[in-house]
């Protein structure tokens, strides 16, 4: 999943697995390390830009962070949006039977 991530190209489901695992795990920490330092590197050098390792890969891992939140957010919203249009209905039904 690694490429992946580097390329920003997990679903919300995989995004959340890899940080999980990766949180742990310090073989993939490593091989993450090495794959953006080769990817964000390479740009970096073709562009004659500074580049920051590290600040570079918590930059990435904060955002997939600030991503999987969003996705809960918006989830909950839409949770509560759909249970309040079924009480909606409910109270409808209740002013009409009763």
């Amino acid at each position: 999943m690694i490429p992946a991530f580097v390329a920003n190209n997990l679903e919300y489901r995989d995004l959340k697995k890899f940080l999980k695992h990766a949180e742990n795990c310090a073989e993939c920490q490593e091989e993450l390390t090495i794959q953006v330092l080769v990817s964000e590197g390479m740009v970096r050098l073709e562009e004659g830009s500074a580049f920051d390792l590290q600040r570079e890969l918590k930059y990435r891992l904060e955002e997939a962070e600030r991503s999987i939140r969003m996705h809960k957010t918006f989830r909950n919203v839409c949770i509560t949006s759909v249970f309040m249009a079924i009480l909606a209905i409910l109270l409808v039904i209740a002013v009409f039977v009763f």
